[in-house]
């Protein structure tokens, strides 16, 4: 089942997290609030569907809300969504293969839409 989850850190500190069953797709940076981990899930499922797929390892620019699938340091792929600010809301882990990516993204558009927000502690 995929969902949003609010987690709070050691610091005290909010993640946000696109899950499926047990395993994480994408997760935010920690906010100070709950509030601000709630905005950022919200303005996922909002913008994410209609998002454009941006391959920035193949050079390809853009702009808006959109998705960027990013070359990591060990070569392998990573997944960015980025806000219509340029300021990265959501990352997910490193796939060795690009269609594990895209994968991902797909799961984002179609299913972040629908997925309930479980907040943990």
């Amino acid at each position: 089942m995929h969902k949003f989850k609010i987690s709070r850190g050691k610091t005290g500190q909010f993640t946000a997290k696109f899950v499926y069953n047990s395993e994480t797709l994408v997760w935010s940076e920690t906010y100070k609030s709950r509030a601000s981990a709630n905005n950022c899930i919200a303005s996922t499922k909002k913008n994410a569907p209609a998002a454009a797929v941006v391959d920035l390892e193949k050079g390809e620019k853009g702009k808006g809300y959109r998705f960027e699938i990013v070359k990591s340091k060990d070569g392998q792929s990573f997944v960015r969504f980025v806000a219509a600010n340029g300021q990265t809301m959501l990352r997910s882990e490193s796939y060795t293969s690009k269609s594990s990516a895209m994968n991902c993204i797909e799961s984002v558009k179609k299913n972040g839409p629908k997925a309930p927000i479980e907040a943990e502690a």
